[in-house]
């Protein structure tokens, strides 16, 4: 087995209608979501070839996906997005995603910049 290195897919961000409240699923909000794998680019440094890597456009357009379907909560969303990853990229040994919601709605205060829910997948976690 190769060295291990880190892919990371970092701000993919989106207009988006996930939420419990009336207004979130109307008036909608930005997301982030980064993606980060560890895995081999042994084959992909050597090759030169985007079969030997994780196609980063490929990543991003199952987020986009699934970033349309409505989810009252985050962490759904963020499952949602490993099974998609997942299921299209089976051989990932390990990788996790991060989802952002930018200024949840609270009562009082300054109120909350962002928050995130981050989640595992891949291979070696089925295998556990």
């Amino acid at each position: 087995m190769g060295q291990k290195s880190v892919l990371e897919i970092e701000q993919m961000r989106f207009y988006a209608y996930h939420g419990c409240y009336e207004s979130e699923k109307t008036e909608g909000a930005y997301y982030t979501v980064d993606f980060m794998a560890e895995l081999s680019m042994e084959a992909a440094a050597e090759s030169d070839k985007l079969e030997d890597t994780i196609d980063v456009a490929a990543i991003y357009e199952i987020v986009r996906i699934q970033m349309e379907i409505r989810s009252n909560l985050i962490e759904h969303l963020a499952a949602r997005i490993v099974k998609a990853i997942e299921a299209e990229f089976p051989d990932i040994e390990l990788f996790s995603i991060r989802v952002s919601k930018e200024n949840p709605p609270v009562r009082g205060g300054e109120g909350i910049a962002r928050s995130s829910v981050t989640m595992d997948g891949g291979r070696l976690l089925k295998l556990r």
